[in-house]
């Protein structure tokens, strides 16, 4: 039996509640009676990551630029969502067609996935979007600016293994992609 306890929350407000972020202070008592009075949590929506695979056995993948790390980056394609006005599918359907036109015809729930449990409240929902074809533009937001790849999913391994893909979201959603689609005998 573990002896593991969960913390004590003692309080908690929120300092910082802006449109693209949202912080919670909260002063906690831990198992052994430390108290932390500065335990910062950042409110983060929901994310649905897509790995859309197209008839010809090809990923669909976006490169952006990603500021928090000032880098263009090649992930899956993913959105943030409000899990009390949208379900993970509805949403992962939505960004796939904003963010690449694409849309499917079979769709399987990989797997939820935590994002950094440590300070963040999110989860990611991750799909496999099969039989992915280009039925529209891209809908993008203000703040993208995505480019479309197509990769062979024979290659997709190689792109993670020699730091191509390198989004931990991403890689986690490949892994679970190809051990879906293994299992599938795909």
């Amino acid at each position: 039996m573990s002896k593991l306890q969960k913390w004590k929350t003692l309080t908690s407000q929120l300092v910082l509640n802006d449109r693209w972020c949202r912080v919670r202070r909260d002063e906690v008592e831990l198992p052994n009676g430390c108290i932390v009075d500065d335990y910062f949590v950042n409110l983060r929506p929901d994310i649905a990551l897509i790995v859309p695979i197209t008839p010809d056995r090809e990923l669909v993948l976006v490169r952006q630029y990603r500021h928090g790390v000032g880098e263009i980056l090649v992930e899956f394609p993913a959105g943030a969502f409000d899990s009390h006005q949208e379900d993970s599918q509805q949403a992962a359907m939505r960004e796939l067609q904003e963010e690449t036109g694409y849309t499917a015809s079979s769709w399987v729930k990989l797997g939820t996935l935590y994002d950094n449990p440590v300070k963040d409240t999110n989860k990611i929902h991750i799909f496999l979007a099969q039989s992915a074809i280009q039925t529209t533009q891209q809908v993008l937001d203000l703040t993208e600016d995505i480019e479309l790849l197509r990769v062979p999913l024979a290659d997709a391994l190689h792109w993670m293994l020699q730091g191509q893909i390198c989004v931990s979201g991403s890689i986690a959603a490949l892994t679970l992609a190809f051990n879906y689609l293994n299992s599938q005998n795909v």
